[in-house]
């Protein structure tokens, strides 16, 4: 009897790990109609051969992340509307949102994830729906959150993949320098041409890609950590040349340190771009503004993500700065282009 005890609860074990493992392996798609307009917020200064400065706001929903096709259907739009309004060229450099990249941890999931509540809770589905690598990535996650840390690192190779394929493409497709926002990785570096991570700390970083879809220099690293997220040192700083001029690139709360703004003018670089997640204030906007005519800067701009991702619901407002003037782009709704001439 005891035997036979033994014998079905090995093969109730063996059906439920079973049926786990076909739940974990559907990937339902998510059908829903996409907003692909777009409008232009700020238009700063008259047609130059100098190049301009572009930063987009995309305006993104949870299923954006569904897949990379997706995403890059949605952010495509918004280059062919800047192309439309002559606002691309050789001499273009676009800059994108902080953490476009983070989401694309999202890709290829279940549907319960695009669902969930909050964010923590779509972590969670992102972990009950990925048991092996979830584990694996427990194995190597530091810090007091190892939890968090772990979640983070779960699909950390493809997303590094798919970071380079999306943003890299766009930037050769329209032929413009671009800055890809940011992406959270352990420890990425680019290696013959291609990004890698490395079971390092996770580090919030920014790609530029020239208008050959090629990375330019390494990933830059956020100097101030935020939770999960390690420091790296202001010494890390790069700047680099673009067809618009010497590019320097701050991410988040990075922006306002005037540490940061000395070493990168130290580099002579020209023109800034700031992804960032939360708007600027008017102070804020206005020391930035008070920075760039002090190292001489032609411009900088800054940019975060619109729309509405899990229980964040965000509609800031975009910030182009020249020297001794911050402008910032409409109030309205929607996915906005901001545009300086140099």
């Amino acid at each position: 009897m005891q035997r036979l005890i033994i014998f079905f609860i090995a093969i109730l074990l063996t059906g439920s790990l079973g049926a786990y493992a076909h739940w974990c392996e559907q990937r339902d798609p998510v059908r829903y109609l996409s907003d692909l307009r777009s409008h232009l917020a700020l238009d700063q200064g008259r047609p130059s051969a100098r190049g301009n400065l572009l930063g987009i706001q995309p305006e993104l929903v949870t299923s954006d992340y569904q897949s990379v096709a997706r995403l890059r259907l949605k952010l495509a739009a918004y280059l062919d509307h800047a192309r439309d309004l002559g606002l691309l060229n050789a001499r273009t450099v676009v800059v994108l949102p902080e953490h476009i990249g983070t989401w694309l941890l999202a890709v290829g999931e279940k549907d319960e994830l695009y669902q969930a509540q909050d964010r923590q809770q779509a972590l969670r589905w992102l972990a009950a729906s990925n048991p092996l690598a979830f584990s694996k990535a427990l194995l190597t996650a530091q810090g007091e959150s190892r939890l968090q840390d772990a979640l983070l690192r779960t699909k950390a190779k493809t997303m590094a993949r798919d970071y380079q394929q999306l943003f890299g493409g766009l930037a050769r497709d329209y032929g413009v320098t671009l800055v890809a926002g940011s992406i959270v990785l352990p420890e990425p570096r680019v290696e013959h041409g291609q990004l890698k991570v490395t079971t390092g700390p996770l580090y919030n970083v920014s790609l530029v890609f020239d208008k050959a879809g090629n990375p330019l220099g390494q990933p830059q690293r956020q100097t101030h950590g935020e939770q999960a997220v390690a420091s790296a040192p202001a010494s890390r700083l790069q700047v680099l040349e673009t067809p618009a001029g010497r590019l320097g690139v701050l991410l988040g709360n990075d922006a306002h340190d005037a540490q940061h703004h000395h070493l990168l003018a130290e580099q002579q670089a020209e023109l800034l771009a700031l992804p960032a997640s939360e708007q600027a204030s008017a102070e804020q906007a206005q020391a930035l503004a008070g920075r760039l005519q002090q190292h001489g800067l032609r411009a900088a701009i800054a940019v975060q993500l619109r729309g509405r991702l899990w229980s964040h619901n965000m509609q800031p407002r975009s910030l182009a700065v020249e020297p001794g003037q911050p402008l910032y782009g409409d109030a309205h709704s929607g996915a906005q282009l901001i545009n300086v001439w140099l």
